[in-house]
């Protein structure tokens, strides 16, 4: 039975890097790390108002049943399509090789934890408290430099649905996390406290 991590936290608070640093620490052989934002739904079909009216900070954004219907299947040692979803074109794709079980599954996203079906199937839950000042800088730099946006364009999402969404939704989630991480991968006792929990329950 595969050991389900759950990282949450807003956005450019860090959780991808800590996802990274587990899988380092514990070995890359054993570990997958899941994006939420894979799971957005396929907007693809939708007409061009719809699609910029698309609240990607809300939880109707994601289809949380088919992510949960994967992680059961991963969890069985089951593999799972391989998503992604390109926000150019607001498609959800599957590409070439499916995701492979692993003896470690880490899963990280915004609302990772404020979704109860995912809550359920998590074995150790996580969420990194990051100032507000820090995580806005680091989406600034994603958008712009990763994904062609403008500053005003990033700025407007950010005011209109990022920060309502955070504090509607994200933050109060960190409430059901069994640790709450301060600066995310840089802090070492943590990361090293989460570590040695993933190993004594893969030992067992």
């Amino acid at each position: 039975m595969s050991v389900l991590v759950g990282i949450a936290g807003g956005t450019g608070s860090g959780k991808t890097s800590l996802a990274q640093r587990i899988r380092e620490s514990v070995g890359g052989e054993r570990c997958l790390i899941l994006a939420q934002d894979a799971y957005y739904k396929d907007g693809s079909t939708l007409s061009p108002a719809a699609q910029a009216a698309i609240n990607y900070d809300h939880p109707d954004a994601f289809d949380t049943s088919l992510l949960v219907q994967d992680l059961r299947d991963l969890r069985a040692e089951r593999p799972v399509p391989h998503l992604t979803y390109d926000h150019s074109t607001y498609s959800r794709r599957v590409l070439p090789d499916p995701l492979p079980p692993r003896p470690v599954i880490i899963l990280e996203g915004i609302l990772v934890l404020a979704e109860e079906p995912l809550r359920r199937l998590l074995d150790i839950k996580l969420f990194i408290d990051t100032d507000a000042d820090v995580r806005i800088l680091r989406r600034l730099q994603r958008d712009i430099h990763e994904r062609g946006r403008t500053f005003n364009s990033v700025q407007r999402q950010y005011l209109d649905s990022v920060r309502p969404m955070h504090l509607e939704f994200v933050e109060p989630s960190k409430r059901y996390a069994d640790l709450i991480i301060p600066e995310g991968a840089e802090n070492e006792v943590a990361l090293e406290a989460v570590v040695a929990r993933i190993r004594a329950m893969l030992a067992r």
